[in-house]
């Protein structure tokens, strides 16, 4: 009786809250969990500065985001790489790509007697992926690690199990730096990666790096941060090993900006630098050109706007980089694009 009575006046308290905005609009998005932290606050934040509009976001997965867009269950979509010319003529409709924020992709690993900050060459990144580097005292990885002592162990390398816009990043960088990566593997959400085992998400990696002795691993410098995870630095296309932070994110977008494409489908890995963090990304909306609904329509619009200004005050207490200026400006402009 006492379960009973607890139900009704849950639903009772559901049909208040209904009651109490008739009018809100609830939009469906789904995809990229490397932006989720900023994602969800921006989302709490305009809906208490906007109560009327609700966003419902489902961290899924760059590659699922894209696969709700296309098949028209979510109002919009979410991906850490931009859609390939493939996925847009498979789209029903046209779909405009708006990049939110910058973040990066970093370097984990769990070495016995190793606690510090190790360097990564391209090189040496490269081929532990692919599986040509097999033992942590291999000279590619010694030379960048002066002092260091070490071990002779196997390398177990861990990667993404799941469609992934960090996959997409990490594999988009190692497109770039190697010749051998570029032709036998490729870039893109889900890879035949070569060697490894797989974990789901950010945590399934971590969690596998964490237990399992010699491996090492990718996750995003906001999971990283949140979670105390020690990382690793990256050489860049000048030579110099740089660690992630936000100044060397924002010194890779700026060092793109100025050749930012209409459609914004740009990558922004591995651009030129001494202060530039190599494995550094835009993160992007895909919103229908074409939306019927004209609350809908207004209320994305409204949030567009709002995420370019007010919304990116927010983004380095959660180690996201701003949008560059120029691009911020552009993209203001393309929300007139959605109608």
């Amino acid at each position: 009786m006492k379960k009973t009575s607890i139900v009704v006046s849950i639903l009772l308290a559901l049909a208040i809250a209904v009651a109490a905005h008739p009018g809100t609009i609830l939009l469906n998005a789904a995809g990229a969990t490397f932006p989720y932290p900023i994602y969800s606050k921006w989302f709490d934040v305009y809906h208490q500065k906007d109560p009327n509009v609700q966003i419902n976001y489902q961290s899924i997965g760059s590659g699922g985001g894209i696969r709700q867009l296309l098949a028209g269950t979510v109002d919009f979509g979410a991906s850490d790489g931009p859609m390939s010319d493939e996925q847009l003529k498979e789209a029903k409709f046209k779909i405009l790509h708006f990049p939110t924020v910058l973040g990066a992709v970093i370097p984990i690993y769990n070495v016995s007697g190793v606690s510090g900050e190790l360097n990564f060459t391209q090189k040496a990144l490269a081929g532990i992926y692919l599986g040509t580097i097999t033992k942590w005292n291999d000279p590619e990885i010694a030379k960048a690690n002066s002092g260091v002592n070490l071990p002779a162990s196997d390398i177990v390398v861990v990667h993404r199990a799941d469609g992934s816009g960090t996959s997409y990043i990490f594999t988009d960088f190692l497109s770039k730096v190697s010749d051998d990566w570029k032709n036998k593997v490729g870039k893109g959400t889900s890879v035949q990666w070569p060697v490894g085992l797989g974990g789901k998400g950010n945590e399934g990696v971590s969690g596998l790096v964490k237990q399992t002795p010699g491996s090492v691993g990718y996750v995003e410098l906001i999971y990283a941060v949140q979670n105390g995870i020690t990382f690793g630095k990256v050489q860049n296309a000048s030579g110099k090993f740089v660690k992630a932070d936000l100044a060397g994110v924002t010194a890779a977008a700026a060092a793109a900006a100025k050749d930012m494409p209409d459609d914004f489908r740009v990558s922004i890995t591995n651009q030129s630098g001494p202060t530039v963090y190599p494995i550094s990304s835009f993160t992007w909306l895909l919103i229908p050109a074409q939306i019927s609904d004209a609350t809908k329509r207004d209320a994305i619009k409204g949030f567009l706007k709002w995420m370019l200004t007010d919304g990116q005050g927010y983004n380095e207490g959660l180690a996201y980089a701003r949008l560059p200026k120029p691009v911020v400006e552009k993209e203001m402009k393309a929300i007139a694009l959605i109608q």
